[in-house]
């Protein structure tokens, strides 16, 4: 059995992720870390799922939900002051012998989003945007397998429909489904290999040349 832990496992796309894999990979055991665990009562039941209640920004919590892991996905964009949610899972997952994380981020790290739209995200994220820089930096110079995943403008469009840039390319496309997200997220899970230590944009690709995102 692979066992996952997700921490922030009732984001929207975590949820997605979290559908996805209870009914495609019987294989997955999942361990699912969030405030207010009653979020998930839902799948209280389920024998594939375990549920844990803490705060990420609590190293012991996350040290404990870790114990045993395979992949960690931290579905949230890291904005803490001194990025403790990022450093707190890499230590962990260090201490605890993890070896693959994925973690969620945004578009413009590197200020690969061209034109007008560029220009307006940077606007729109400039408050969180250094915090994400920095974490996408720790994960590279962690020395474990990592990916991050730069979100484009999210929409509930119910499609999967995506284009995948990497780090070193212009990103394409302006904004993409949650559905093509968590996608992405359960193709890593199936194969551990998939967009290996790499940081890749997602979007749909029919959005290109649009000035503000697209619902």
């Amino acid at each position: 059995m692979k066992k996952v832990l997700i921490l922030g496992a009732n984001g929207q796309i975590a949820r997605l992720v979290e559908t996805r894999l209870l009914k495609e990979q019987a294989d997955v055991e999942l361990t699912l870390f969030l405030r207010n665990s009653s979020r998930l009562s839902d799948l209280k039941n389920n024998k594939n799922v375990e549920i844990i209640d803490g705060d990420i920004t609590d190293y012991t919590a996350v040290n404990a939900a870790m114990q045993g892991q395979d992949l960690v996905y931290v579905a949230m964009v890291d904005h803490t002051k001194d990025n403790v949610i990022t450093k707190n899972v890499l230590k962990s997952m260090k201490e605890n012998n993890v070896q693959r994380i994925v973690e969620s981020s945004l578009l413009g790290l590197y200020n690969e989003v061209p034109g007008e739209y560029g220009r307006w995200n940077r606007e729109m994220v400039k408050g969180g945007l250094d915090a994400a820089i920095n974490a996408d930096k720790l994960l590279r110079e962690s020395g474990l397998t990592y990916t991050t995943l730069r979100f484009p403008w999210l929409n509930d469009r119910n499609e999967v429909k995506y284009t995948i840039t990497h780090q070193d390319e212009l990103y394409l496309g302006v904004s993409g489904s949650r559905q093509s997200m968590a996608d992405v997220i359960v193709k890593i899970i199936n194969n551990f290999d998939y967009l290996k230590n790499d940081s890749v944009g997602i979007a749909d690709a029919d959005t290109q040349g649009e000035t503000r995102p697209v619902y």
